[in-house]
């Protein structure tokens, strides 16, 4: 990665939630790879229009109450004894859809989207970073609420436990972002965003936070990616120790689910994380899902926000 922004080379790079895979493309080499991309700034998906003919079939099989509550038991003991003050806690969940994959590609409506070989598609809401002309962005997405109820936008700003994940992430990424440049400061605060969907309209809050690159990391994404990575929005805080308490109690591998991935023009980078993501095994599909939990977090509460963010953007 550093090889190619150094020389100022267009590529599209995914890099899975360890920091353990990472995939490189050039524009010529998207095609074979078996990658389409729709962002806001570049998409290889050609524009025709597509007419959707047949219904949706969404059907999913979310675990039991019981077997969620395991997981989320042992996150809290761990906030609980102070190894940290905030965890996202993500399942994996069996759907049924009529469409395939690439269709829902096609047919989805989100700021990111990228399908990937029959193997994953996602359509996400969330930038990661974006650098333009030497000044590094990032929008940290934390707290979500049914937008159908009355206030919505004042009761999620107001909440006290979506109030206290999100100075957290705020403040994480601040810093993450201090690692690779200077003058960091938060733009916005608590901006909410409207998210549409074929279940339920849901509102969603974020923060943008900006800083100018270190010259150290002038053209060096790959570098600057091993500094930012796990994305603080999708892991929680402190880093090291959740991402221990995040892998032992979600007993499964998030693969490239809650990654990142990202276009750098020759000049320009844009990225978001990998949320909104189903995944095929064999013959069976799974989403995956989660959200933040910090000691005010109520199990039936996180159970039920798990549940809704198993959507698909299509309307």
């Amino acid at each position: 990665m550093d090889e190619l922004s150094l020389r100022k080379v267009p590529y599209f790079f995914m890099i899975d939630f360890l920091a353990s895979q990472v995939e490189v493309f050039q524009e010529s080499e998207l095609e074979a790879a078996g990658l389409l991309i729709d962002f806001e700034h570049f998409s290889n998906t050609g524009k025709e229009i597509r007419t959707l003919e047949k219904e949706v079939g969404w059907r999913t099989y979310p675990e039991t109450l019981e077997s969620f509550r395991i997981g989320f038991d042992e996150v809290q003991r761990n906030l609980k004894f102070g190894n940290s003050y905030l965890i996202n806690y993500t399942r994996k969940t069996p759907i049924e859809t009529r469409l395939s994959l690439r269709e829902i590609f096609y047919h989805s409506h989100a700021k990111y989207k990228v399908f990937y070989k029959d193997f994953f598609v996602f359509f996400s809401p969330e930038t990661f970073v974006k650098i333009i002309d030497g000044k590094i962005f990032t929008y940290p997405m934390k707290g979500t609420i049914d937008a159908s109820l009355e206030n919505a936008a004042e009761i999620l700003k107001n909440d006290k436990k979506e109030k206290a994940e999100h100075y957290t992430v705020v403040d994480l990424l601040r810093n993450d972002l201090s690692r690779v440049s200077d003058h960091v400061k938060v733009d916005r605060f608590q901006h909410i965003d409207f998210i549409k969907t074929r279940q339920k309209d849901l509102l969603a809050m974020s923060s943008e936070i900006s800083g100018t690159v270190k010259p150290e990391f002038a053209g060096r994404l790959g570098s600057m990616m091993q500094q930012l990575l796990p994305a603080g929005s999708i892991l929680g805080a402190p880093k090291s120790k959740t991402l221990e308490v995040i892998l032992d109690a979600e007993g499964y591998d998030r693969g490239f689910y809650t990654g990142v991935c990202g276009w750098f023009d020759g000049q320009n980078l844009d990225s978001c994380v990998m949320i909104r993501f189903i995944e095929r095994e064999g013959d069976q599909l799974y989403f995956k899902s989660g959200g933040g939990i910090t000691h005010m977090s109520r199990l039936e509460d996180e159970y039920e926000e798990m549940k809704n963010k198993i959507y698909v953007p299509i309307h």
